[in-house]
């Protein structure tokens, strides 16, 4: 595709019938204003914060007791915002509000397990286990915890739980039972919802051995609430207050309606977890009007969605687009939920699953994308894509090419959205805009109501120049709190300790000539060689155009090592099957990175491995690899999908010198 014209452009009557146009006319109608542009309806969301989220209530049809007038309360301070004070609502009670006997959930566990539940089906699950919950003296505040993969009982147990005001969190079947204790021993919960197991790349596997494990270390527990999934009837008498699911809520079988606890806005509603490669994870508890509002705005606005889409996102339960995705049930969607490898049954499932079910909102991850592109899958030849109007992607930076490639062998005519932000906020700081063209490389606009910026080193707006991405102004999903955190000197130190009263967001990014951006990587894995900021995604995307390369993580390894001056660039790679990093090899990869960078972009050293460690959620982790290079403890290990791979990486020769 031409670099200097859009990817995509949205025909007139598409802009026309967005959710984006439809809430700009609202808003211009309600408070006697005129926005010609997107620019300039963002520029009335940050500088009119009460006007535009009481704007985002009304048009989503917020579910509330009662709203109030206030939007925000503050003391000048970003950290101490309270946002809609007098306001009383339920979260559950907003996801569930659309009723009737269309698809609320469709689920498939790979090719094993295909199941349908209607809205009204969703209701009297949910009516059903918050029953059970209540009468077991589960109450608000308390905390319930899910070790389960992404199938319908792990919805129907989030929102039982919102519906009486307690706080929800969730870890994905393939943590270990350290990793998952990481998490849950520090929150205390009550009540643990677990599946007997799961499955993944067409093998089973068994969870309660380490369901075991987990609830002998969690005195917090009352009951272990067990789901039958893959069918191996463990022995429930091995866990002290452990009942299958149906067990559980059978004296309750009649129940029909829920009880909603009325809460203020700022209630918790999910204890969500940092990485954790860098420590025991951070609890971040993110309030549960500010997730509902900002996902309504993210879905609606942003999104396109509506009663009659059909969201899919390929995430598991220790991921926040699972969050995200359970909350595309509040404008009426059906979401398709997947549990499994993305690569099972030929490495088609999802486009089958896609075909099958007529997704229109199909979300995955950057490195799904660049996978299938290094394979050379065009899935368009074998898939029917027309009910495909949105194609979300997030979790590492989407790469030009990779743009190209999803119009190329994916849909032609097609909103390719783009999104980053992540668990800190439970949404996106920039996002897809569907009245704005695509162009490669770039997420398309700042979200509303976000106001983002670029800083420079010292703390002052830059332009045509890479810097931190930071956020000036309070937004409503700002965690409330890290719990274990009385002071809140984890969360300033986390947000605020960098610039004074601005949230820094720790990605190095940059502003391009079309408002959209480029985020270049983790702040503090930028690479610094002779003294010159490099994010590593500037490397990746040329490696990436190596063919033999299928993935990469570069660091910067202090050198010279017994008395380092300066940072050195280094770069590992995992080839194809059948390839070797010879010398011609070393020479392209140097090559293809100097000829479209910079010299100083070129690595030292390359160095073939077998495996590039990465989290449960499929982000490479640079700084872990760059702790073992310099033999420094790599603090929890508990939150890699595959811990081995750093051994590779340890006291490697070629790195000596």
């Amino acid at each position: 595709m031409n670099p200097s014209t859009a990817s995509w452009v949205p025909n007139p009557s598409r802009i026309e019938s967005s959710g984006m146009a439809k809430f700009c006319l609202a808003a211009e109608q309600r408070w006697g204003r005129s926005f010609d542009s997107y620019d300039a309806l963002h520029k009335w969301s940050i500088e009119h914060l009460d006007e535009f989220w009481m704007s985002v209530w009304d048009f989503c049809d917020v579910v509330a007791e009662r709203r109030g007038d206030k939007v925000s309360v503050d003391d000048g301070s970003m950290e101490s915002v309270c946002w809609f004070p007098d306001a009383r609502l339920n979260f559950a009670q907003n996801v569930l509000k659309f009723r009737g006997d269309k698809d609320a959930l469709v689920f498939w566990g790979e090719d094993r397990v295909k199941r349908r539940i209607s809205r009204d089906e969703l209701y009297l699950a949910v009516a059903r286990l918050a029953a059970a919950l209540r009468a077991a003296g589960i109450q608000k505040g308390d905390r319930v915890a899910a070790y389960m993969p992404n199938m319908p009982e792990t919805i129907v147990a989030m929102l039982a739980s919102a519906s009486l005001g307690a706080i929800y969190s969730s870890a994905s079947p393939d943590f270990g039972p350290q990793g998952v204790l990481d998490r849950f021993g520090q929150i205390e919960p009550v009540v643990l919802f677990v599946a007997d197991g799961y499955y993944y790349n067409g093998k089973q596997y068994e969870s309660w051995p380490k369901v075991r494990e987990i609830a002998a270390a969690l005195p917090s527990l009352k009951r272990v609430i067990v789901t039958p999934y893959i069918g191996t009837k463990p022995d429930l008498s091995e866990i002290k207050g452990a009942s299958t699911l149906d067990d559980f809520v059978a004296p309750f079988a009649t129940e029909s309606s829920i009880r909603f606890e009325q809460l203020p806005f700022d209630h918790p509603l999910y204890i969500v977890f940092s990485s954790g490669t860098t420590g025991v994870p951070k609890c971040i508890v993110h309030r549960a009007g500010g997730a509902l509002l900002l996902h309504l705005k993210e879905h609606q606005l942003h999104g396109g969605m509506t009663p009659d889409s059909r969201l899919f996102y390929f995430a598991t339960c220790s991921w926040v687009m699972w969050n995200w995705l359970a909350s595309g049930l509040a404008s009426g969607a059906a979401l398709m939920l997947y549990d499994g490898s993305p690569f099972a049954a030929d490495q088609n499932i999802l486009f089958d699953y896609m075909q099958a079910e007529r997704f229109t909102h199909f979300g995955t991850s950057a490195k799904f994308i660049e996978a299938c592109q290094k394979a050379a899958m065009a899935p368009n030849r074998t898939h029917d894509f027309s009910s495909v109007q949105v194609i979300f992607s997030t979790g590492s930076p989407l790469l030009p090419e990779a743009y190209d490639y999803v119009f190329e062998a994916f849909k032609r005519d097609v909103h390719v959205s783009s999104i980053s932000g992540g668990t800190d906020l439970l949404g996106a700081f920039v996002g897809g805009n569907p009245i704005a063209p695509v162009w490669r490389g770039e997420i398309q606009c700042k979200m509303l109501g976000m106001s983002v910026d670029v800083y420079d080193e010292d703390g002052f707006p830059t332009r045509g120049k890479k810097g931190e991405l930071v956020c000036t102004r309070p937004f409503p999903t700002q965690p409330l709190f890290f719990w274990g955190d009385p002071d809140r000197e984890k969360y300033h130190r986390a947000y605020f300790a960098r610039f004074d009263n601005v949230w820094c967001h720790g990605d190095y990014c940059e502003m391009t000539e079309q408002g959209g951006y480029i985020i270049h990587g983790r702040s503090d894995a930028t690479l610094n060689p002779g003294g010159v900021r490099i994010g590593t995604s500037e490397i990746y995307r040329q490696v990436d155009r190596v063919s033999e390369v299928v993935e990469a993580v570069t660091i910067g390894q202090n050198w010279p090592p017994k008395a380092p001056s300066d940072v050195r660039v280094v770069l590992f790679v995992k080839l194809r099957e059948g390839a070797v990093l010879d010398q011609a090899l070393d020479a392209k990869i140097k090559q293809m990175i100097r000829e479209n960078t910079t010299p100083r972009h070129v690595p030292a050293r390359i160095v073939q491995v077998d495996d590039i460690p990465r989290t449960k959620s499929g982000k490479i982790v640079e700084l872990a690899v760059r702790q073992v290079v310099h033999n420094e403890p790599v603090k929890n290990t508990e939150a890699l999908a595959n811990p081995a791979a750093l051994e590779q990486f340890r006291n490697r020769p070629e790195l000596a010198a």
